[in-house]
């Protein structure tokens, strides 16, 4: 019998447990106590946010003059280059024998001139004898002491005399003519050499290279592409309707993927894009220490203030992001339901609100105990 009494002991016992065990699962849980804020409708600035492209406002596409095989080929694509350095060169043989030819013709047209002084000395000397003989034959044909035939003698050799010395001047007008013109030949030869090298017209870096050793260089061809790195400008497409909203001089706040900075509205274009139906504006930017590293092709954002609107805002920190998910835990009738929204821009802590949240709703806020979707819940005061 002793061993049936312990067996009838131990099944009570195990009665009792599962009885105890049913009691506690059909307690009632205790609700989460939870903080709530009321998603309001809040005045925020109106903005609307045109896009673009950075570019430098002075960008050089440096060609060549003459045409020439290149020689060398002194600059890399992004090698920063300063003002006045050589960044091509080209065989210059052949215009380095026309300067040659020039300054031999100056060399000439210089070496008439003490000859022609000498010409004109002589003439001069001889006009001088001729006036000289002439006057004093004419005294003595005053006096009826020389013929007539003499007198007329004398006139015509001053009158050559007088046509010689013309002609020697005018043969030193001559040479100085063409020393002129030989300076000047001599002066376009040297310009034309001087075009075998091709200098940076400004201090900058080297955006694109068309050219090797080798390359044949025909007259403007691009080689070079250089762009000024201190100035630098955002030019935006803006919509037709949204053009009363920009005006020169006008400040911006232009946001770029790795930085924000302050601008000015420098031009607007007043031609208009047929296909797209926008304006081109043009911003000025600099380089800073917010965004120390701009450069030509990178996008960015600006934003012209339109007024204000009215949007429904919640605080930033209660929206959940579950990847490309954003969420909001909402109370309703005592439980905590899970509510997806499309969240807007953000302002200071809030964020906007752009669909799934009605004004007035409550949002859970963080400190909060995280609830379950469905989860009982208390609102704390």
């Amino acid at each position: 019998m002793k061993p049936f009494f312990v067996i009838a002991l131990m099944a009570s016992l195990a009665a009792c447990g599962r009885e105890e065990s049913r009691k506690v699962e059909a307690a009632p849980s205790k609700p989460a106590q939870v903080r709530v804020v009321a998603a309001s409708l809040q005045q925020w600035p109106a903005v609307y946010e045109a896009t673009g492209t950075i570019r430098a406002v002075s960008t050089g596409v440096m060609s060549s003059r003459v045409m020439g095989y290149v020689q060398q080929v002194n600059a890399a694509v992004g090698e920063r280059v300063r003002q006045g350095q050589v960044l091509i060169t080209l065989d210059a043989r052949d215009l380095e024998t026309n300067l040659r030819r020039a300054e031999a013709g100056q060399a000439e047209a210089r070496a008439a001139v003490p000859e022609v002084e000498t010409a004109i000395a002589a003439a001069k000397a001889n006009l001088d004898l001729a006036q000289s003989t002439f006057r004093r034959i004419d005294d003595l044909a005053q006096k009826k002491s020389v013929s007539n035939q003499e007198l007329d003698e004398a006139s015509a050799r001053m009158k050559a005399a007088q046509a010689n010395y013309e002609m020697a001047v005018a043969k030193r007008a001559q040479i100085q003519s063409r020393i002129a013109q030989a300076d000047e030949e001599q002066h376009a030869a040297r310009i034309m050499r001087e075009y075998a090298s091709i200098a940076a017209p400004f201090a900058g870096v080297v955006t694109a290279k068309s050219v090797e050793p080798g390359n044949l260089a025909s007259p403007g061809a691009p080689l070079i592409t250089l762009e000024r790195e201190d100035a630098y400008r955002l030019e935006l497409a803006v919509e037709e309707s949204k053009l009363a909203a920009v005006h020169v001089g006008q400040s911006v706040k232009v946001s770029l993927d790795t930085c924000q900075a302050d601008a000015r509205v420098a031009e607007i274009v007043p031609s208009v894009d047929a296909a797209s139906r926008s304006y081109t504006v043009k911003v000025n930017l600099a380089q800073s220490k917010a965004c120390p590293a701009l450069r030509s092709g990178m996008f960015g954002r600006a934003g012209f203030p339109l007024g204000t609107r009215g949007v429904i805002a919640v605080p930033a920190a209660a929206i959940l992001e579950r990847g490309q998910l954003q969420s909001v835990f909402v109370v309703e009738d005592g439980a905590a339901h899970m509510r997806l929204i499309t969240a807007g821009r953000r302002s200071g802590d809030s964020i906007e609100v752009l669909s799934g949240l009605n004004e007035g709703e409550k949002v859970i806020v963080p400190g909060s105990t995280s609830p379950a979707d469905g989860a009982r819940v208390e609102v704390l005061p």
